[in-house]
């Protein structure tokens, strides 16, 4: 038995992209917050939904732990989290009225629950936490368990029933010494689960650990439902401390720091890259950040010998036009600068891009093609644009959202208000970028592979090979969206 069980509302195998993908992470954002209740001295459970079918397998566990209390507190590191997809959102509500069965207070912490906190309630959900969950969380829980009064008022950052009456108290204040959290619980994580998948498919095993929470920048289609505006950090010795431990532990190949800005502190990726090799630590890591912070050959090369393989930049647009409508702050030439730099120390670039914001034209597109082309990044993830609300876009836009507001899955990529081209246009889009993409990082390939001795180097002949396939699939993803545009 336990007071509390805790869990999280993302399942895998209900997003058939990542699914197939088969990338997952631990719920980081959810063992942070078991370490904070444990800290406090609560007595709590935890399972974790991550390869579960769906919200129905809690029952058997409330039937077991016979909890008091039961939460869904969501990972808020992972992007897929920030996407409040539909399909996790129903699975959060069953959880919800499956616990209200077995005589539990429910309390919800996610980027959704944070946006539609009154139909969490509706559920059956008795409290709803907004902001900085962990605190919150602990203060709620003790205030629960102390059953003094059922005044809740002086708790920041919650939503709950008052009088037949939903109420939110005072904002929450960020924490802004990170470093007075406990470690994240990982002992309570099935880490086999997560490394048998990752070998079995990708042949190493990867981690995820976050060093900073929140992002300053204001593009204006970024949903912060979480942070804000607010940007913190741990120290440079605090995230080698965990990395250690979890290297020790888990004996990770690969680190996927999750955060929205990595090392955006002056001198902390030069102190981090210092550690590191002070500790002889050996581990290859990717990360999330801007074109404009990579510009200096300095910082690159801080990353590279610090372990950084890969940097997956949001680039968006190869228009500068559009970048400026989203209030990006950075510029085409910095996108070039960052990405040969990064190329220079061995580091490969990712772009994230950005399709259908509005007021995009076929020109706007043709630029975003010809930018991919030129700079062949590593890796690229498409989308398009996404209104949640809270953003200069939602606003522009939500009275447009009227049969659908959230994307089911991942993968679902729906142009959800009206724009210069039709939704089917951009799926088609979304295929031909990826195939004419493939053909030219194919082509560069092989023309390497003839220009340089690759002696001692990985050549991906695999690419090279597909180059026919691409070639073809190219011309006919191309003559497949002239359905929708009579530019191509």
């Amino acid at each position: 038995m336990s007071d509390i069980l805790i869990t999280h509302s993302y399942f895998l195998s209900l997003d058939p992209k990542q699914y197939k993908t088969m990338q997952p992470y631990p719920p980081l954002g959810t063992l942070y917050a078991v370490s904070v209740l444990r800290e406090a001295g609560v007595n709590v459970s935890f399972y974790d939904t991550m390869f579960s079918l769906d919200g129905s397998c809690i029952e058997a566990l409330l039937i077991e732990e016979r909890p008091s209390v039961f939460i869904i507190y969501d990972d808020c590191f992972n992007y897929l989290n920030k996407m409040c997809l539909s399909k996790m959102r129903d699975e959060a509500h069953k959880m919800i009225r499956l616990a209200k069965v077995y005589g539990c207070k429910v309390i919800v912490y996610s980027s959704d629950a944070t946006d539609h906190a009154q139909a969490y309630i509706q559920q059956g959900a008795d409290f709803v936490l907004s902001g900085e969950g962990e605190i919150t969380l602990k203060e709620l829980t003790q205030a629960l368990f102390n059953k003094q009064n059922d005044d809740y008022s002086s708790i920041n950052g919650l939503t709950y029933i008052q009088h037949n009456t939903i109420v939110s108290t005072d904002k929450r204040t960020v924490i802004h010494e990170l470093d007075s959290l406990p470690l994240p619980a990982w002992d309570v994580v099935d880490i086999n689960a997560y490394k048998s998948r990752w070998l079995k498919k990708h042949g190493y095993f990867s981690l995820n650990m976050v060093t900073t929470r929140g992002c300053p920048y204001k593009c204006n289609w970024c949903a912060k439902p979480i942070y804000g505006n607010r940007y913190n950090s741990h120290s440079p010795e605090r995230i080698i401390q965990e990395l250690v431990l979890l290297k020790q532990a888990f004996n990770p190949d690969h680190i996927w720091f999750c955060d929205d800005i990595f090392g955006l502190k002056p001198n902390w990726i030069h102190t981090f890259s210092a550690l590191i090799q002070e500790k002889k630590i050996v581990i290859s890591f990717k990360i999330q950040s801007r074109a404009d912070l990579l510009i200096q050959d300095e910082t690159v090369q801080y990353l590279g010998e610090a372990g950084c393989k890969e940097v997956w930049i949001g680039a968006e647009s190869g228009s500068q036009n559009i970048l400026d409508a989203m209030d990006k702050g950075i510029t085409i030439e910095q996108i070039h600068t960052s990405s040969k730099l990064l190329k220079k120390h061995n580091i490969k670039p990712c772009f994230f891009l950005q399709f259908g914001y509005p007021g995009e034209t076929m020109e706007n597109i043709e630029s975003t093609i010809r930018m991919i082309h030129e700079l062949l990044p590593e890796d690229i993830g498409i989308s398009v644009s996404y209104p949640l609300p809270g953003t200069v876009f939602y606003n522009r836009v939500k009275d447009e959202l009227t049969s659908k507001s959230n994307w089911v899955d991942s993968d679902d990529l729906d142009l959800m208000f009206k724009n210069t081209y039709s939704p089917g246009f951009y799926k088609q889009l979304h295929r031909y970028v990826h195939k004419t993409y493939r053909e030219h990082q194919a082509k560069y390939y092989l023309k390497q592979l003839f220009q340089t001795n690759h002696t001692n180097k990985k050549v991906p002949y695999k690419r090279m090979a597909a180059l026919p396939y691409y070639y073809v699939m190219a011309k006919l993803e191309k003559y497949r969206l002239t359905k929708y545009s009579n530019v191509y």
